[in-house]
């Protein structure tokens, strides 16, 4: 980055060189243009008014030679006839000149009284400027004069421009160079500082990147701290039922149960590996949901057939238990992810089933609220302690660990809830009593 600052400022301050030379030179020649025009006439004007011309009315040869004595450096006079015969040139023989009436100058002056004209010539490089005076007799006086062209002297002051512009590349290089190194600083100490929350940056409009850019780091390193925490409950989830599955079937390799024994060893090898599968599930699950760039299949939908479904899923399981398991509401239309859905409802339902003790109640409401679709799940269980309410969402938390685990729970329903509802922008709600219930609702 410092070397494309340093060669973009080298590249501006070349160009501003380069554009500020040709301006300044078309702008003062187009002045030298102007004051050599004026010159010329003023020129022209002080002849007219001399002697010789006041005295002279008629071309003759006579008239040639008193004309011979106004010679002037660096000034051409011409006397051209009303028919474009050449009288008088003091430079040139007028026998020999051609007819002077096609100049333009020449037919602007018969025409209006006076004329101008400039033609270049490529060999030499110059500019003759000319100036024609119609005379009282009709005839005209011409001046003219010759001057370097507009690119002779552009090419004259090609080196010194050359040399300031190079003198001016290596003070923007210096200064390029210092510039950086200073606006550079404060990022860079920025950069090593991205934990000081305290730290103002110097400049007031990289403020809202340096928040940006702290955040965001702050956000990383929590990410990175919840991973590793994921990474070791997950490890520890696994291994406790391989661990028990690995030593029920080293008691079946040594031969050291047999009969009744066999059946319970055999019963608690399924319970563990139906444990298990239903784990690594459930984190493949959470893994997906991890992924918001994953598409998502939104549809109209009628949530309360959708909660009959899941609630008829679990009609045994909560017979089993003498559960009163009941649908309440009305038909809501919301626009969802009808399988996530499910998966949410299904964890919900479950989780009250499976903290609710027999003959306990569960009710699943459909709604609307605040013109928004809403459902909830209720129950009449155990409840959850107040001091734990923030953190039953979390990934493995158990409010009962020892419940959880003979019921088959992993500690990650909540945690897939709670996922599936932010990627649905609603609003999660949780009221819990101790020893009364829970209730959890969710608005869209």
């Amino acid at each position: 980055m410092k070397q494309k600052i340093t060669v973009r400022f080298g590249l501006t301050a070349f160009i501003a060189i380069v554009a500020t030379a040709i301006g300044v030179t078309l702008v003062f020649y187009n002045l030298f243009q102007n004051r050599v025009h004026s010159d010329l006439r003023q020129s022209a004007e002080l002849l007219m008014e001399t002697e010789v011309f006041l005295d002279v009315y008629e071309s003759s040869e006579d008239n040639a030679v008193a004309l011979s004595h106004l010679n002037a450096a660096n000034l051409r006079i011409t006397w051209i006839d009303e028919d474009g015969t050449v009288l008088f040139d003091n430079d040139f023989d007028p026998h020999g000149l051609p007819n002077h009436l096609n100049r333009p100058e020449i037919q602007e002056a018969f025409k209006n009284g006076e004329g101008e004209s400039t033609r270049r010539s490529n060999t030499m490089n110059m500019d003759t400027f000319y100036y024609a005076l119609l005379l009282e007799n009709g005839t005209v006086l011409r001046v003219s004069t010759q001057a370097r062209t507009l690119t002779s002297i552009f090419m004259t002051v090609v080196p010194v421009i050359i040399i300031i512009t190079i003198l001016i590349l290596l003070a923007c290089v210096f200064i390029g160079h210092y510039l950086i190194r200073q606006l550079m600083k404060p990022i860079e100490e920025m950069a090593e500082n991205l934990d000081d929350i305290n730290r103002v940056s110097a400049y007031k409009e990289l403020e809202p990147f340096a928040n940006k850019i702290r955040s965001q780091h702050e956000n990383i390193l929590e990410a990175a701290n919840n991973r590793q925490d994921f990474t070791a409950s997950v490890s520890h989830e696994l291994k406790t039922p391989i661990t028990a599955i690995s030593g029920y079937a080293e008691l079946i390799e040594t031969g050291i149960v047999d009969g009744e024994e066999k059946v319970h060893i055999a019963k608690q090898i399924r319970h563990n590996a139906d444990r298990l599968l239903s784990l690594i599930n459930d984190i493949i699950q959470l893994s997906e949901l991890d992924h918001k760039e994953l598409p998502r299949k939104f549809e109209q939908a009628d949530l309360y057939e959708l909660a009959k479904e899941c609630v008829e899923q679990f009609r045994t399981q909560a017979d089993n238990k003498s559960i009163s398991l009941v649908l309440e509401g009305e038909s809501v239309l919301c626009n969802v992810d009808t399988s996530l859905f499910c998966e949410m409802m299904n964890n919900l339902i479950q989780n009250s089933i499976r903290y609710s003790d027999n003959n306990g109640h569960v009710w699943v409401r459909i709604f609307v609220q605040n013109g928004h679709p809403a459902f909830s799940v209720e129950d009449d269980g155990i409840g959850i302690p107040e001091n734990q309410q923030a953190r039953v969402f979390e990934r493995f938390y158990r409010v009962d660990k020892s419940r959880s685990r003979e019921t088959g729970g992993t500690g990650l329903g909540l945690a897939i809830v709670k996922h599936i509802a932010d990627i649905h922008n609603a609003e999660i709600s949780l009221h819990s009593v101790l020893g009364e219930g829970t209730k959890i609702q969710i608005e869209f």
